[in-house]
């Protein structure tokens, strides 16, 4: 189910954050609105300011996010999972589409922690629970992947971030989702993409 926490205690990074905000692009004055609502960041001579070594409460910037959801829709949500790989940490080993399709989870746990502890240790290969997961299958064809995500993020926002990442190692790539399953938007657990180039 989109916008709800699975655990207490999450926290998201700054730079994290931020990409919503450099996402949102002609619509700043909603993230200032909503994220100054639920404290997330501070405002500064009419500006957002996020700390980026800083971290924030995944509820409240759900929260905020659901808000500014609301106001805009699933298009902008698109357009701001777009913007998250140019901001978001990502390990190294990402050299390709299938790579870059299974580190989307890794990322994801990178820049979330839980009670003060990252979800991914990059020395140690240790992925920790608490926030869901973006999945990888390989597809019935031979170009293609199956992604399902359960976790609390929007649909349309996970699309756009799926496809951001398939199109930086293959630019024709495709993502649709895949109505035949179920979907996060009414009120399941997961979606499920199917990337092919």
């Amino acid at each position: 189910m989109q916008f709800k926490i699975f655990e207490p205690g999450i926290e998201v990074n700054g730079p994290t954050v931020y990409s919503i905000i450099a996402g949102l692009g002609y619509f700043t004055n909603l993230s200032r609105r909503y994220f100054s609502q639920v404290h997330i960041g501070e405002v500064i001579h009419k500006q957002l300011h996020i700390d980026m070594n800083g971290w924030y409460p995944q509820e409240a910037w759900l929260k905020a996010f659901e808000n500014i959801a609301n106001q805009v829709g699933d298009r902008v949500l698109f357009t701001i999972g777009l913007s998250i790989p140019a901001n978001a940490q990502f390990p190294p080993w990402v050299v390709d589409i299938h790579s870059a399709i299974r580190a989307i989870d890794v990322a994801y746990h990178l820049n979330h922690r839980k009670n003060g502890r990252e979800l991914f240790d990059l020395k140690t290969g240790v992925m920790h629970e608490g926030i869901g997961h973006y999945g990888y299958l390989q597809g019935v064809e031979q170009r293609q992947i199956i992604s399902v995500s359960t976790n609390p993020y929007p649909c349309a926002f996970d699309h756009g971030i799926i496809t951001a990442m398939a199109q930086q190692f293959e630019p024709y790539a495709q993502v649709i989702h895949d109505d035949s399953k179920e979907c996060r938007k009414k009120g399941a657990e997961s979606c499920t993409y199917i990337v092919s180039w």
